[in-house]
């Protein structure tokens, strides 16, 4: 896959992500959350220009750096998410504010880590970023399925006080 193709697909599931993350939804514990991050994390390391062949230790080291970053921002990103159980008994959640900022900070790094390697004259395969993705989404929903199973069950009677 090329790398514009690779870039359009991380706009597409970015946008994608972040708009939904902003609206109420509720979270289907039996859905399959790691499904997208295993699509896109197949495609990227696929692509054999992940690494930068001419540069192969700070390519491996900006890659490493990368997911490193995201592993982090993906346990955030999943600790800003509002959650809780509606009367019903399903679990609802929501992006906050702050996770926009986590949004933002993500980015911010990614960019400082591309112009690093773009100093150093490492070619820097879009996979790379869709790689980083994979690994972020797949974090996100596992902070947000662990912190909605610890939430407590929902009052099916009135509280009396």
């Amino acid at each position: 896959m090329s790398s514009v193709a690779n870039l359009l697909m991380i706009a597409a599931v970015v946008v994608l992500v972040v708009q939904r993350q902003m609206r109420v939804q509720r979270l289907d514990t039996e859905r399959r959350f790691w499904l997208l991050p295993l699509i896109l994390g197949v495609f990227a390391l696929r692509d054999p220009q992940i690494i930068d062949h001419q540069h192969t230790a700070l390519s491996v080291a900006l890659l490493a750096a990368g997911m490193v970053t995201v592993l982090a921002m993906g346990a955030v990103w999943g600790w800003t998410v509002r959650i809780w159980r509606a009367s019903d008994g399903t679990v609802l959640l929501k992006g906050s504010k702050a996770t926009l900022a986590a949004w933002g900070g993500m980015i911010a790094i990614r960019i400082g880590l591309y112009a690093i390697g773009s100093a150093l004259h490492v070619h820097q395969a879009g996979s790379a970023l869709m790689l980083g993705m994979a690994v972020l989404l797949l974090v996100r929903s596992l902070v947000v399925n662990w912190r909605a199973r610890t939430l407590e069950p929902a009052q099916t009677t009135p509280v009396l006080h």
